[in-house]
């Protein structure tokens, strides 16, 4: 049985340019996601990627459809799934005054929960940095540290919204191998990401969206197959971002 399944999904907002009118973020998405695996969301900007894993994570409310995880309705009982997952977000904005200990301290208080912070931060290596501040920390550290901040109660599922957006090529890998170690003990990771090396890199499975639905949805070795099996002016075979371009038309988009 999935850990996670979405029936249906709808979510609509107002339309900017019509007054009285509304618009589908999320249409009709269905979603069934393995316990013990890494899942991908992957789209264009406005896709409904970000909108579907916020539904997903309890932050937003849908309209239409239903969404269990782990057994628990997420309309119906929304506190209870947040003791098993972990949410890690585009960005984050932290007390400055404190440093890493207390922060992790902090977020371990929301959960009536005690941890041992240099045990959280050795996790994402930066038990060097345990009395820094946020500010003294680069970019992949920071987005480091956001992890440890969901890690604190130790959940059973971790979403990742574009972890690696704007990051360097090393810390970029150190990331991916921080996910990769955390799926290895038992964790199911949902990630969105605009990088095709890294959803290849990482994922299990794919769920390929474009305005607001899911066009496209496996491994991501048989979406190649299936989708840039023949790229013959670049090379015998084509690559996952050949897959997205080819099903999003991207590639013919100003």
């Amino acid at each position: 049985m999935p850990i996670i399944s979405a029936k249906n999904l709808i979510k609509k907002y107002p339309n900017p340019e019509k007054s009285g009118e509304t618009f589908f973020a999320v249409k009709d998405v269905n979603l069934n996601i393995e316990e013990g695996e890494i899942f991908g969301l992957l789209g264009p900007n406005g896709a409904g990627k970000t909108t579907t894993l916020e539904m997903l994570e309890g932050l937003n409310n849908f309209d239409e459809g239903s969404i269990e995880i782990d057994g628990i309705d997420v309309k119906v009982n929304p506190y209870e799934l947040k003791k098993i997952i972990g949410v890690q977000l585009q960005s984050n904005e932290y007390f400055d005054r404190l440093n890493l200990s207390d922060l992790l301290n902090l977020f371990a208080a929301l959960y009536s929960t005690s941890i041992k912070p240099e045990e959280i931060l050795s996790n994402v290596q930066l038990e060097n940095k345990i009395s820094a501040l946020p500010d003294e920390l680069s970019g992949g550290q920071r987005q480091r540290f956001s992890i440890a901040c969901a890690l604190v109660h130790n959940p059973k599922i971790l979403f990742l919204d574009e972890p690696t957006t704007g990051l360097d090529p090393q810390a970029k890998r150190n990331l991916w191998q921080l996910a990769k170690t955390l799926n290895e003990n038992g964790m199911t990771i949902v990630i969105t990401t605009h990088n095709m090396e890294e959803a290849e890199f990482l994922c299990d499975r794919i769920a390929i969206m474009d305005q607001g639905s899911i066009i496209a949805q496996d491994t991501p070795q048989q979406l190649i197959a299936d989708h840039a099996a023949e790229i013959p002016e670049r090379r015998l075979q084509g690559n996952l971002e050949d897959v997205f371009l080819n099903l999003t038309g991207l590639g013919l988009r100003e």
